[in-house]
């Protein structure tokens, strides 16, 4: 049957295996070193449409997936040092469980995205908390690492109560293969409340998923758009060794403040008008990764 497809499909799919299989083999948990650099690493959000089924859903998913393949390859020409897939436009989202059609489709887009920036690092969130569907998506994409939520000690979010996951998420990794995939941990997550673990410090958080296996940690203020407390970041740094991640609020008037941090994710702030539901905006790319050079 081979023999009836079309050639260049084929010539495609191979382009896309031999693209994935390069992300394929062991590699350090952290892609960045930022002794080498001199300052953090950039890395661009790709808030990809909303998928199937969701309240906001308008697009197929191929033509999400070739959306996000524009914006990873504007933000590569760009300076950016690495992306983030997330799917923050299926709003409100579904707790843990968010279906095969979503994890389908973010599937194609986080392939397209691989092919668009190979010598990119990228990683992946799938919202809300659903680490496992994004460990499966990363491993079969060639992705570098996972953003998750409740790694360690349980939280009220807007979906409801969600348990730590640690220990069933890393044998999971370990089940299908996927240790090559990073784990960036989100501290006191955003958009929850945490007053059941009010008598822990955010140093106690960090030793916990330090000691739990996490690759990297992510510091953010109270939501979306909101800056993290530049206190916070200095308290952490004595007290783990895991590298510190800003996660939320950077924006060209803050930047500076979070000069120590090992990386930035940065979405609002690289959009239009800074609204994370807008389109990315060269300009503003531009003048973040000047920021993150280590000149500055």
């Amino acid at each position: 049957m081979i023999e009836n497809l079309n050639r260049s499909a084929i010539h495609l799919y191979l382009c896309m295996v031999a693209s994935m299989e390069q992300h394929l083999g062991p590699r350090d948990e952290f892609p960045f070193d930022r002794k080498q650099k001199g300052s953090p690493a950039l890395l661009a959000m790709i808030h990809l449409g909303a998928l199937p089924g969701t309240p906001h859903a308008h697009l197929h998913p191929q033509r999400i997936a070739r959306q996000a393949a524009v914006e990873a390859q504007l933000y590569q020409s760009e300076g950016v040092d690495g992306l983030l897939i997330e799917n923050m436009h299926d709003r409100p989202y579904l707790k843990r469980k968010v279906g095969p059609e979503i994890t389908a489709a973010i599937t194609l887009a986080a392939a397209a995205v691989r092919r668009a920036a190979p010598g990119l690092p990228i990683g992946l969130q799938v919202l809300a908390g659903a680490n496992r569907d994004a460990l499966a998506i990363a491993y079969a994409c060639g992705l570098d690492f996972i953003r998750v939520e409740s790694f360690v000690f349980g939280h009220l979010a807007d979906e409801g109560w969600m348990d730590s996951d640690a220990g069933s998420l890393l044998r999971y990794r370990r089940q299908i293969g996927a240790n090559m995939v990073g784990i960036w941990a989100d501290v006191q997550k955003k958009h929850a409340s945490h007053a059941v673990t009010a008598d822990l410090s955010l140093k106690d958080w960090a030793r916990e998923a330090e000691f739990a296996g996490a690759s990297a940690l992510i510091v953010t203020g109270k939501s979306t758009g909101m800056p993290a407390d530049p206190a916070d970041l200095e308290s952490l740094r004595p007290a783990c060794r895991l590298p510190l991640v800003i996660g939320s609020g950077i924006n060209a008037e803050n930047a500076l403040q979070y000069a120590k941090a090992d990386a930035w994710i940065v979405g609002s702030s690289l959009k239009r008008d800074g609204r994370w539901n807008a389109e990315p905006d060269a300009v503003r790319v531009r003048q973040m990764v000047q920021l993150a050079r280590p000149s500055h």
